[in-house]
């Protein structure tokens, strides 16, 4: 049996557009490598189904499931249960927050689940040629894997099938997604005597993400983005910041009860917590597969760490240095002089990605100290990061009694000089250093008087 053709993806025949796909696709490899074999639990409510946006979800899934991501999927439903309510012309009708589930609303709440999960179990058996979903041969797994238990009775009021997650199967969860399927979860549970429980998207994903000890959990969201100061999404909080913001009463309903379980994942050991927009084409592509994201993501601590490198760190800081080598910005080192002098390297780290370098080369007698190397990945220019790990060797320089910084340079003057850099000679330079200076390349020198 022939082996079916492959449609390559349409490029423009431009060159700039071949080279931007081709730096794009280099620059989230690393990230692949990251989360291959990691497992994620996306959660979304009824309203993404009802706003028609999950075809799309379900191919950016599919993609992250070939690329090795094990996938629990919980989906939510009330819009579509408050629509069978009220074509049984029930007058009532779920919101967020805890309500009585009456043996009524609880079979609205199944007829709800079961339409969803075919809708997406059908999403998933798309194979249309040239969609994202071609050739794609996804497994998707639904079962009992959730013990509930009754809410019961508050403050005099008996909830009677409002549940509450009692217990995650995450043995047998672990088994559907280590064998390449894909598990989903609607918001139903049952007890040990058979009974249903209804339960909310929010807690169910959560206990899940905890249960399996997810990398991240995703909620896909209709809440409104949270905002920084200036205005611009928050696309990072630590976990305290996030129970401070939730305790303010400044966000709406919806982000606040996203924004409490994410909190709460982080806590109890999941990695990443994340919120995402998602009328957002491509929204957890883009959250996962770029440096800041598009929506906000809960962390116990912030991510951005700038560090001492060490000899694991070697690999990645040769792989950043070496474009400006060839291109003569940067003097050539070889792996064997980084391994050497590893222990002057710091690295800018996020999310386990190496995205940043900077070396410090100290002449004690003289109190003069160089800073080589400083190198930020192409992806994360322009966003102040640079000017982070000039502060950083800064900080280091001044700590073992360094007066002044000075860098050679053929090609990067100005950036020095916008930061406090002046000119100087070779002359200027500490003795042993001198000695050494390459007359070929015939590199400016700055130096910074360190205050």
């Amino acid at each position: 049996m022939t082996a079916p053709a492959l449609t390559p993806p349409l490029i423009p025949a431009d060159p700039n557009v071949h080279a931007q796909f081709v730096q794009w696709f280099r620059e989230v490899a690393p990230y692949v490598h990251a989360f291959r074999g990691k497992t994620f639990v996306v959660a979304f409510g009824g309203e993404l189904v009802q706003a028609g946006a999950l075809s799309v979800l379900i191919q950016d899934l599919s993609l992250l499931s070939a690329l090795g991501v094990r996938l629990v999927l919980v989906h939510g439903s009330r819009p579509q249960v408050n629509e069978q309510l009220r074509l049984k012309g029930i007058d009532f009708q779920f919101d967020r927050g805890l309500h009585i589930t009456d043996a009524a609303a609880l079979e609205c709440a199944k007829e709800a689940a079961g339409e969803i999960r075919l809708d997406i179990e059908a999403a998933f058996s798309q194979g249309l040629p040239n969609t994202p979903m071609s050739h794609a041969h996804i497994r998707v797994v639904s079962g009992n894997f959730i013990t509930a238990r009754p809410v019961g009775v508050i403050d005099g009021i008996d909830y009677r099938h409002t549940g509450l997650v009692r217990k995650v199967d995450a043995e047998a969860l672990q088994f559907v997604i280590n064998h390449g399927s894909i598990a989903l979860l609607s918001p139903l549970g049952f007890s040990p005597t058979g009974e249903a429980f209804n339960l909310a998207m929010e807690e169910l994903a959560t206990s899940v993400a905890v249960a399996l000890r997810a990398e991240k959990l995703i909620f896909l969201t209709d809440a409104p983005s949270i905002l920084d100061p200036e205005g611009n999404v928050d696309t990072e909080l630590a976990r305290d910041d996030a129970d401070a913001l939730v305790a303010t009463g400044d966000i709406d309903a919806g982000t606040t009860v996203v924004l409490r379980h994410a909190s709460r994942a982080v806590k109890l050991g999941v990695a990443r917590a994340h919120l995402i927009p998602f009328d957002m084409d491509g929204g957890v592509l883009l959250e996962i597969f770029t440096h800041d994201g598009v929506g906000t993501m809960v962390v116990e601590d912030l991510l951005d760490d700038l560090r001492p490198a060490t000899i694991d760190d070697v690999g990645a800081i040769v792989q950043l240095i070496e474009p400006l080598e060839t291109d003569g910005t940067l003097v050539r080192r070889g792996r064997g002089s980084i391994e050497r002098d590893v222990e002057k390297f710091s690295v800018a780290e996020h999310d386990g990605v190496i995205f940043g370098c900077v070396a410090l080369y100290p002449y004690p007698a003289e109190k003069m100290a160089e800073m080589a190397c400083l190198t930020v990945n192409s992806q994360w220019q322009g966003t102040g990061e640079g000017d982070k790990l000039l502060r950083h060797v800064e900080s280091r320089a001044r700590a073992v009694g360094i007066t002044r910084l000075f860098v050679l340079t053929t090609r990067t003057a100005h950036w020095f000089i916008k930061r406090g850099f002046v000119p100087a000679s070779v002359s200027d330079l500490p003795k042993d250093k001198q000695s050494h200076y390459d007359r070929n390349r015939n590199s400016q020198v700055f130096i910074k008087r360190l205050s």
